[in-house]
C-alpha cells in the first residue's frame, strides 16, 4: 500500500492506494472505493469506480494537475503521505503562543541555525534533517523567542522527538 496526501481545490485528504495493473484499492479519507483506471489517450483515463463509468481528462495546473471528469472540474496535487508531514506537521505546533517542532520521521540533523534566547520572524530557518537521502528545512510558522534546542548536529531523531521550542 502506498500513502498520499490529495489536495483537492484547497481540501487536504489522506489518500491510501493498494494494486497494480490498473486495478486499484483506494483509500480516500474514510471511503474504501474499488477502481480500474486504464489510460486512453495523452490526458484522458476511462475509470470504473464501484461499477460506475468516468471519463476524466487530465492535464498540467500551475501546482498540480486540472482534472475534468463528469462535467466539474478539480484543481489536485498530490504528494507522497511522509513529505507532506514533513511539509506541515514537522514545521510547528501552534499551542498558546509557542512553538514546539518535532521530528515528523525519523532521520540526521545536519543543521541547527538557532540557539535559546534567539529572536526569530515567521518564515526563519531552524533546523535541517537528512531523511530519506532528502534534507528537509523546518522554518518557524510564527515570530517568537528560542526556549530550547534540544538537538545537535550529527544527532540522529525519532519520529516525534522535540526539536526546538519557541515562545
Amino acid at each position: 500500500m502506498t500513502r498520499w496526501v490529495a489536495t483537492v481545490d484547497g481540501q487536504v485528504t489522506p489518500v491510501d492506494v493498494d494494486g497494480r495493473d490498473g486495478r486499484y484499492r483506494i483509500v480516500v479519507g474514510d471511503q474504501a472505493l474499488e477502481v480500474d483506471a486504464r489510460r486512453t489517450a495523452d490526458g484522458q483515463y476511462s475509470l470504473l469506480v464501484d461499477g460506475v463509468s468516468h471519463v476524466a481528462d487530465v492535464a498540467p495546473a500551475d501546482r498540480g494537475a486540472r482534472v475534468d471528469v463528469d462535467g466539474s472540474t478539480y484543481l489536485v496535487e498530490v504528494e507522497e503521505h511522509t513529505r507532506h508531514l514533513i511539509r506541515t506537521r514537522g514545521a510547528a505546533g501552534t499551542r498558546g503562543g509557542s512553538q514546539t517542532i518535532t521530528a515528523p520521521l525519523p532521520g540526521k540533523v545536519t543543521h541547527v541555525a538557532v540557539a535559546p534566547g534567539d529572536r526569530v520572524e515567521r518564515g526563519d530557518p531552524l533546523v535541517v534533517i537528512e531523511a530519506m537521502k532528502m534534507e528537509n528545512e523546518f522554518k518557524a510558522s510564527a515570530a517568537g523567542t528560542v526556549h530550547e534546542v534540544r538537538v545537535q548536529p550529527g544527532q540522529s531523531v525519532n519520529a516525534g522527538d522535540v526539536l526546538l521550542v519557541i515562545g
